[in-house]
């Protein structure tokens, strides 16, 4: 979404400056890789994780040197950061857009983090929630405030069909080659997504399509845990743990059905991506994505996925053509109401009244 707004920006004659901040010893992050294919302006930052002043402090004079009117941010952590050590030479706005938060357990360091996010949320020149239902994410007092803007996620469509053409890691394609019909999950190995329960639910798809395989592309810290969910359930020939992989339209254009599992979305990029590709969706019905599918006219939605997932699949891939048909009336939607213009000419109007104010 970050790189689709920057490159849209970009068209309409703005000067934008990605920052992308990682842990030391990290050479390239995949934002990074990217944007430099894209040819997009970077700035590489590498600072101990935590909450660090002097980095911090740090990266405020880089963005006065660079000359900076604006600040734009995409994660709690930069957030918290400015919130708390944030000093410019001269007030600048600072914009905030909420993708979503996991809803972490009382008391760990993410609860922290998000108890602080919501904080600092308050102080923003304005604030951008990617869909409406994710109002109710944001402090009360906040929620209905002039300074917050709902702008959904866009997509450069032509970008991601020519992604579509392009080579897939020699290991996910002689996984799809070795499978009949193929399912697809994406994102961080993390609790929100709910990969085991995925798992769980294709263990049962199987039953109806033996020779059906799961792709689950991204990392993160349960893949050791997945890893032994998939050995112990002897699925390990048809379940690819893929890790990161950078081009997901590649693998979602070989693939039959993206999965959806998690507990807590915003707008997914991989969900406007499927859509673009015609790729049948059936997805959780969280966040913004029941609005984008339209109630489950654009893909299928259920609620709970140990009781419905598996019927879901089932479903979809028995019945190709109210998929097809589903996915038509999808495409339809992205093209008409979420692309990547439509999305930079919607911040263009957030930046200018925080500028103004």
């Amino acid at each position: 979404m970050l790189l689709a707004l920057v490159e849209a920006q970009r068209e309409f004659g703005l000067e934008p400056m990605i920052l992308s901040v990682g842990e030391p010893g990290i050479e390239a992050k995949a934002i990074e890789k990217e944007a430099d294919r894209l040819g997009l302006p970077l700035k590489t930052w590498r600072m101990k994780p935590g909450l660090n002043r002097d980095e911090t402090l740090r990266i405020c004079r880089w963005a006065d040197d660079w000359g900076a009117a604006l600040v734009h941010s995409h994660g709690y952590k930069f957030n918290i950061l400015l919130g708390l050590f944030g000093r410019f030479k001269k007030e600048i706005p600072f914009v905030a857009t909420l993708h979503g938060y996991v809803h972490a357990p009382l008391f760990t360091r993410m609860w922290v983090y998000e108890k602080l996010d919501r904080l600092f949320l308050r102080r923003m020149s304005a604030v951008v929630v990617v869909g409406e239902a994710m109002r109710k994410e944001l402090p009360r007092a906040l929620r209905y405030s002039e300074k917050v803007a709902v702008i959904r996620n866009g997509l450069k469509v032509e970008s991601v069909l020519q992604k579509a053409k392009d080579p897939i890691p020699g290991e996910v394609d002689a996984f799809i080659l070795g499978h009949d019909r193929v399912i697809l999950g994406v994102g961080r190995l993390s609790s929100e997504k709910q990969f085991a329960k995925l798992i769980l639910s294709f263990e049962e798809l199987r039953q109806r399509f033996p020779s059906a395989g799961l792709v689950i592309a991204g990392d993160g810290y349960l893949r050791d845990s997945l890893e032994q969910h998939i050995s112990g359930r002897a699925l390990d020939k048809h379940v690819l743990l893929a890790g990161y992989c950078p081009n997901i339209p590649a693998i979602m254009a070989r693939s039959n059905i993206l999965a959806i599992s998690s507990a807590t979305e915003g707008l997914p990029i991989t969900l406007l991506e499927a859509m673009a590709l015609r790729l049948p969706v059936v997805s959780t019905s969280v966040g913004e994505i029941p609005e984008v599918l339209e109630n489950g006219a654009n893909g299928v939605l259920i609620t709970n996925v140990e009781e419905e997932l598996v019927d879901a699949m089932e479903n979809a891939l028995a019945d190709s053509n109210a998929a097809r048909e589903r996915s038509e009336r999808a495409s339809k939607k992205l093209a008409r109401e979420l692309s990547a213009l439509a999305m930079a000419e919607q911040y263009s109007v957030v930046y200018e009244r925080a500028l103004a104010s």
